[in-house]
């Protein structure tokens, strides 16, 4: 007789935000200018006997290079948590984005699960293209494959389970290699979908945030983060501020900065 996997807590930590109207967070024409700001998170994914950080967000100074409003490090926001970043060793990253990959060395003992097509998409020929290498840091890039050379990568093709009841799968589409990730928790399957849906609006409403790298990528992509979750409620977008407002905080001291994703939902209009 089959049993379930014990069951994880996941986390949102936010981080840092930008200012947007919601004209600037869909591909196809959304007329409104009313305000639409996104939220920067890391996620972390806390088990019995080991915890595993998914994506590491950017620093100070990328976020004055781009414009956007850093509030605290990773780090910082993980402690608040109970995550201390230097003890971490394990990391899953969604993609090489400059906002999912920043700041490996606030986890000097951590390996990285990365898709292969993600990091020859990083470091291959799409790069001769500013449209494209925009959304990437050329240093954190190089950080990466420094990790590579010190054998601290682990990559992924495809679909693989790292732990009974956490598993990854390519979804591509927004980059070449971008990846979900599954988790068992205590109300069941959920998926942290990371950018291959912003917001739940992308995905409700079939529209996608503006950087695609392969559209039909993009749509398949919410069909598998559909089939992967239990409902759209077991659903955790990338860079909505829902998310803080649809769950509830992990602490008084941590609201508007932590909140518990595996608890049940306040509301979800």
């Amino acid at each position: 007789m089959s049993t379930s996997p014990e069951p994880y807590e996941i986390y949102a930590v936010k981080y840092a935000y930008r200012d947007a109207v919601r004209a600037q967070n869909f591909i196809f024409s959304d007329a409104h200018d009313v305000p639409m700001p996104l939220d920067y998170y890391v996620w972390a994914i806390v088990g019995k006997s080991k915890t595993y950080v998914v994506d590491t967000g950017f620093d100070e100074a990328e976020a004055a290079a781009r414009k956007r409003d850093h509030i605290r490090s990773p780090a910082e926001g993980l402690r608040l948590i109970g995550v201390e970043a230097e003890n971490v060793e394990e990391i899953i990253l969604t993609h090489m984005h400059y906002d999912h990959c920043g700041n490996m060395k606030q986890f000097p003992k951590a390996k990285f699960y990365l898709q292969d097509r993600e990091m020859a998409f990083a470091t291959g020929r799409f790069m001769r293209e500013k449209f494209i290498r925009h959304s990437f840091a050329v240093d954190y890039v190089t950080d990466l494959v420094r990790a590579l050379y010190d054998d601290r990568v682990d990559f992924v093709d495809g679909v693989r389970e790292i732990a009974p009841g956490l598993s990854l799968h390519h979804v591509g589409g927004h980059t070449d290699g971008l990846q979900v990730v599954r988790v068992w928790t205590r109300r069941g399957w959920m998926v942290i979908a990371s950018d291959a849906t912003h917001f739940y609006d992308n995905m409700n409403r079939t529209n996608p945030f503006p950087i695609v790298f392969n559209m039909g990528h993009v749509m398949e992509g919410y069909r598998t983060v559909q089939a992967l979750a239990d409902s759209p409620q077991h659903v955790i977008a990338g860079h909505d501020p829902l998310v803080m407002a649809r769950f509830p905080a992990v602490s008084k001291e941590t609201e508007g900065i932590a909140v518990r994703l595996d608890a049940d939902p306040l509301h979800w209009e």
